[in-house]
């Protein structure tokens, strides 16, 4: 689907971390990672972290969510963006998805923090993905959250390298998560980072995520803490794979626009466009079946594979998984519709066209037959 897309910068900068033995969560790699992340990210500061799922746990633990505290989230997203609410006892509160960017629903959000306040339970976070690269409504959603002073956790984790009006994702909540994990645009092999302008919350997050060990000659602590930072030999991949983000980029980009190009003639086949003002990094290339199509995402997931080509649905909505079945959801049916009709097509950055032309072909064969 996105295997990892490595260059010889890469092996440059880990054989730097091997010759000066710096096999360790700590060392000049990290420091170098986290810097060069920061001037892509609006001069933000970095917590390099171990993954995605660690950063958006630290940024929970940060804002000061705690146990029984309502937190929401989108409900169309991979279970990491909502496990670490439950780690802290907290109760995921899922929001549906809107038709236009396959995001959290403005109307939904408002309507869940009107009614849970009218409770006393006012939401203590929001939540907010990216998905598959594409931004959310974020000049509705950012409005929202001042209206009601809540704070956004922006998931990016599919999302660096996209941008609305211009802006990074990933800097437009109080703490912004990316991940580079393997199937990731770029990769540290596992990985993540949190950021924020708020310098206090990510002097905590390194805290924290360095099992909470006060400043002392000896193994002092007040607080749990946690093993999350990244090592160095992690951050030295990142190094050469932050050089190369654009190229990742443009490659993502042009492989959406030749699926589509070619595929276009298949009426009952959708792509999901890009609104005025929003550039997505097109992480994975999403399609969707119209309904009453004639073929069916399975019959084509099942094809392709019986040719030896992964494709997979789209993300089960949360509220739809069985492990949080018993959540407060705010729905509309738009997310389960969508994962019942979309199917996610093979998006590498190191894939050529006649990769891409053997899967066209396999789909065309199959409705034309």
């Amino acid at each position: 689907m996105s295997s990892p897309h490595i260059s010889l910068n890469e092996q440059r900068y880990v054989n730097e971390a091997f010759k000066a033995n710096w096999i360790a969560p700590v060392g000049p790699h990290i420091d170098a990672f986290e810097n060069n992340l920061s001037k892509i990210s609006n001069n933000y500061h970095v917590a390099a972290l171990n993954s995605g799922t660690a950063a958006i746990h630290l940024a929970l633990l940060v804002l000061g969510v705690k146990r029984n505290d309502n937190v929401i989230c989108s409900s169309f997203t991979f279970a990491a963006s909502t496990n670490p609410i439950v780690y802290l006892g907290a109760r995921p509160v899922l929001i549906d998805s809107e038709k236009e960017t396959w995001n959290m629903c403005p109307n939904l959000l408002e309507k869940a923090i009107v009614e849970l306040s009218a409770k006393n339970e006012k939401p203590k976070a929001i939540v907010l993905v990216h998905l598959y690269g594409c931004p959310a409504k974020l000049t509705e959603i950012i409005s929202i959250s001042k209206k009601y002073n809540i704070p956004i956790i922006e998931d990016a984790a599919e999302a660096i390298g996209s941008t609305f009006d211009d802006k990074p994702l990933g800097t437009f909540g109080d703490l912004g998560v990316f991940s580079f994990n393997g199937n990731k645009i770029i990769t540290t092999s596992s990985g993540g980072a949190l950021i924020s302008k708020n310098t206090s919350f990510i002097k905590k997050a390194k805290f924290l995520a360095t099992q909470a060990r006060e400043d002392s000659p000896h193994y002092e602590h007040k607080e749990i803490g946690y093993n999350y930072r990244m090592s160095n030999v992690c951050a030295a991949i990142g190094l050469g794979q932050l050089e190369v983000l654009n190229k990742r980029v443009e490659k993502r980009r042009y492989i959406y626009d030749y699926y589509k190009n070619k595929l276009s003639e298949i009426k009952q086949i959708k792509f999901l466009d890009e609104l005025p003002g929003y550039v997505s990094n097109r992480w994975l290339t999403t399609i969707l079946f119209e309904e009453g199509a004639v073929i069916k995402r399975e019959t084509v997931r099942l094809n392709l594979l019986k040719d030896n080509i992964e494709s997979r649905p789209l993300w089960k909505p949360m509220h739809l998984q069985p492990v949080f079945k018993d959540c407060q959801v705010f729905e509309n049916g738009v997310s389960e519709d969508i994962f019942n009709r979309g199917l996610c097509l093979p998006s590498g950055s190191n894939m050529n066209d006649l990769d891409l032309n053997r899967v066209i072909e396999n789909i065309k064969t199959l409705h034309e037959s």
